[in-house]
């Protein structure tokens, strides 16, 4: 990071927070080739490149297998040359990749749904938040990594987190805690895809019953649709609205967020007010995108194109994410720091259980 003192930097090693932050203080860089990039861009690449192959031929989730291989290349980090390209395609290609998922909510969608299964997620949605949150503070952690954890389960995985993290900041969960959540998320989306649709055999639910469930209760997007779709074509499409919902709640989620976080866990030792974070202009650009869908025709030709841009983008977030986690800080965290994750998980599938059972 040439043109910095190395303080500076070192404040920031290895944390995407902080990295953005660091990146957004940057004076112009006419004096800096685009070249400067190409180290860490092409190593992102080939490594979600790697993921993408390897997730297609063997079945696991695209997300945890980028996740995996960029841990496993996280020695790459230590070549400065790396990271401006490792940071750019963090910082650019999640707010990207976020924004684009508005191609696939529509404000029809979420009418459709009915006002007593749009109850019933939310439900699940405030029981992910608060399992999390009580988890968080019974293993002696604070409160923002239960945010981010029942946030991200609430929402949409391992997109949401990444949203979440860029309002709560490096100050108050670690690059660490940030990636094992990330991880711990993929691995109980995985299970929930392979283990949800035999569950609602089991129990003799409906069509419409198993759609709601797996759709209000499956982190990944991906994975909440081929869930419903694997136990018939109706209880599908029912996955596909409610799961489209809890993407289309990811924006006020994140404003929540941004409004609350200052009060749940103030930055100490700051000689100052709290900071209370604004809500991230991608955000916005994620709702304006979502307006514009429900007003405006898009062509399924964009709608597709959007989706698979969508989620390349994140994979490569993701990826760059992980390269540039140490992972001797994810071997101190122990069995605790995933504790938030597991609760909301399964405050999740109970409530999705007992609501599905109870009122559908």
């Amino acid at each position: 990071m040439r043109n910095h003192p190395p303080a500076d930097y070192d404040a920031y090693a290895g944390d995407l927070f902080g990295e953005i932050a660091l990146a957004d203080r940057l004076p112009a860089a006419v004096d800096r080739p685009l070249a400067r990039f190409v180290p860490g861009v092409v190593v992102c690449v080939i490594a979600a490149a790697a993921a993408a192959w390897f997730s297609d031929h063997y079945g696991p989730p695209v997300i945890l297998t980028g996740l995996l291989i960029g841990l496993a290349l996280n020695f790459v980090a230590g070549d400065p040359r790396t990271h401006e390209g490792l940071d750019a395609i963090s910082r650019h290609g999640l707010r990207a990749g976020i924004v684009l998922l508005g191609l696939q909510v529509t404000l029809a969608q979420v009418a459709a749904m009915g006002a007593l299964p749009f109850a019933g997620l939310v439900l699940v949605m405030g029981g992910a938040v608060l399992a999390a949150l009580a988890a968080a503070r019974a293993t002696g952690q604070s409160s923002s990594v239960g945010l981010l954890a029942g946030g991200s389960t609430a929402i949409c995985g391992a997109s949401a987190a990444l949203a979440l993290y860029g309002v709560i900041g490096r100050e108050r969960v670690d690059q660490a805690q940030f990636t094992l959540t990330l991880v711990v998320l993929a691995a109980a989306s995985a299970i929930a895809l392979a283990t949800y649709p035999v569950l609602t055999a089991m129990l003799g639910f409906s069509e419409a019953q198993a759609g709601f469930l797996v759709g209000a209760s499956i982190h990944d997007v991906a994975q909440a649709i081929g869930a419903g779709y694997a136990i018939s074509d109706p209880a599908g499409a029912q996955a596909t609205v409610v799961k489209l919902t809890r993407v289309a709640l990811l924006a006020p989620l994140v404003a929540l967020a941004a409004l609350g976080i200052a009060r749940l866990h103030p930055v100490a030792g700051t000689g100052r007010a709290a900071r209370m974070p604004l809500v991230p202009g991608f955000i916005l650009a994620f709702l304006s995108l979502v307006l514009f869908n429900s007003l405006i025709p898009v062509p399924v030709s964009v709608t597709e194109a959007g989706l698979v841009a969508s989620k390349g983008l994140l994979l490569l977030a993701v990826t760059a994410t992980a390269i540039r986690t140490r992972t001797d800080l994810l071997l101190r965290l122990g069995w605790r720091a995933v504790v938030p994750v597991l609760a909301a998980t399964l405050a999740s599938l109970v409530i999705a259980l007992a609501f599905a059972g109870w009122a559908l």
